[in-house]
C-alpha cells in the first residue's frame, strides 16, 4: 500500500509539473510581446544561465518517459498480485465452508469389525460378514420354546420363505422387528409353541436364531429349518443370503450338527404350498446337496428315514391328513 501511495503521489506532482510548465510558457509569451528588447535579453540572460548550470524549470522534477513506464509496470503487477490474492483466499474460504457443511451434514460411520470377538451362546460369528443374531439380540419372548430336541446329526435341510406379500429386509433393526413380528403371530395366530424355523436370512447377509440347532422345527424332527426373510414368490434374494446360507450349513457340517451328506429340500418338496417361491427354488434345485425327494416320480422327502408325507409337527393335528396339507400356516404360503 506504501508503494501505491507513493506512485501516486508522483503521479500527482507529474500533472502538477505539466500545469506549470504551461503557465509558463504563457508568461513567456505575453512577456516577449509586451517587455521587446529588454525582455528577450533577459531572457537570453536566463537561457544562458539554465544552459551553463544544466537547469531547466519547464522540466525540473518531472520524471522521464522511462521512470513513467516503470512506474506504470509496477503499478499493474501490484493490482494483478491483489486481485490473485484476493482470488485464493475467497477460493480458500469456500473451500473450508463446503467441507464443514458436508461433514456437518454426513456424520462418519462407526466401523464395523468382524471377528472372533463375537459373543453367542449358540454359534459363534460365521466369517465373512455373517453375524449370527441370537434369540436375546433381536428380542425374542423369552419363555417361547419348541416342545422337541432335535436330534443330531440331523440329515436333512428345509429351506422356506415367509411370504405373504413380505419384503425383504435389509439392515439389523428392520430384520430384528421381523424377527419378533413373526414370533408374535405364530405364536398368538397359530397357536405354536414359538418361532417355526431354526435359522432366519436377512436381507442383510446375517443370520438370526429362532429354534436353534437344538430345537426341532415346526415341520418335522430330523430336519433343520432354514427361511429366507421375505417373499420371494415376488423378490429375488441377494447373494448375500445364500452365501449365509453357505456359512452356515458348513458350520453345522463341522460341528456335526448335519450328516456329511445331509440332504437339502424345498419346502413345496414336503407339502403343497408356495414356499419358498420360484426364485429361491430355482437357485437351491442347482446346489450339489438339493435331493429331488417328493417330486412327481420320487418317493416322498424323509420317508426313507420315518418321516411323515406332510411335514407339520406342531400344527394343530386336527388339520392335518395323510393327503392334505395343513391349513392353519399362513407365514410360510
Amino acid at each position: 500500500m506504501k508503494l501505491l501511495l507513493k506512485i501516486h503521489n508522483k503521479e500527482r506532482n507529474h500533472v502538477n509539473l505539466q500545469r506549470k510548465r504551461k503557465y509558463y510558457r504563457r508568461v513567456s509569451k505575453s512577456s516577449s510581446s509586451s517587455a521587446g528588447k529588454n525582455s528577450s535579453c533577459a531572457v537570453s540572460s536566463e537561457a544562458s544561465y539554465n544552459a551553463r548550470t544544466g537547469r531547466n524549470n519547464q522540466s525540473r522534477g518531472l520524471p522521464s518517459p522511462e521512470h513513467s513506464s516503470v512506474l506504470r509496470q509496477e503499478r499493474y503487477f501490484l493490482y494483478g498480485a491483489l486481485i490473485l490474492f484476493t482470488i485464493i483466499a475467497f477460493s480458500t474460504a469456500l473451500y473450508f465452508v463446503i467441507n464443514q457443511s458436508q461433514s456437518n451434514s454426513s456424520p462418519s460411520q462407526p466401523e464395523i469389525l468382524f471377528g472372533n470377538n463375537y459373543v453367542s451362546g449358540t454359534i459363534p460369528n460365521l466369517g465373512n460378514g455373517h453375524l449370527v443374531i441370537d434369540r436375546q439380540n433381536w428380542g425374542a419372548q423369552s419363555e417361547a420354546r419348541g416342545p422337541y430336541p432335535l436330534q443330531h446329526p440331523t440329515p436333512y435341510v428345509l429351506i422356506t420363505h415367509i411370504g405373504v406379500q413380505s419384503t425383504p429386509c435389509v439392515d439389523m433393526y428392520r430384520c430384528s422387528i421381523k424377527m419378533r413380528t413373526i414370533q408374535d403371530a405364530a405364536v398368538a395366530e397359530q397357536s405354536l409353541p414359538d418361532i417355526s424355523n431354526n435359522f432366519y436370512l436377512g436381507g442383510d447377509g446375517f443370520i438370526y436364531v429362532g429354534r436353534g440347532w437344538d430345537t426341532a422345527n415346526a415341520y418335522a424332527n430330523h430336519t433343520l429349518s432354514v427361511c429366507f426373510m421375505g417373499d420371494y414368490v415376488r423378490y429375488e434374494p441377494n447373494d448375500k443370503q445364500f452365501s449365509a446360507l453357505d456359512h452356515l450349513l458348513a458350520h453345522g457340517v463341522a460341528k456335526d450338527y448335519l450328516t456329511k451328506d445331509y440332504k437339502l429340500v424345498a419346502h413345496n418338496q414336503t407339502r403343497t404350498t408356495r414356499s419358498p417361491g420360484p426364485y429361491i427354488y430355482e437357485r437351491i434345485s442347482k446346489l450339489p446337496r438339493w435331493s429331488p425327494c417328493g417330486s412327481p416320480g420320487y418317493s416322498a422327502c424323509g420317508a426313507e428315514i420315518g418321516l411323515p408325507t406332510v411335514w407339520a409337527q406342531d400344527y394343530p393335528k386336527k388339520t392335518v391328513t395323510s393327503n392334505h396339507p395343513p391349513t392353519v400356516n399362513q407365514a410360510d404360503v
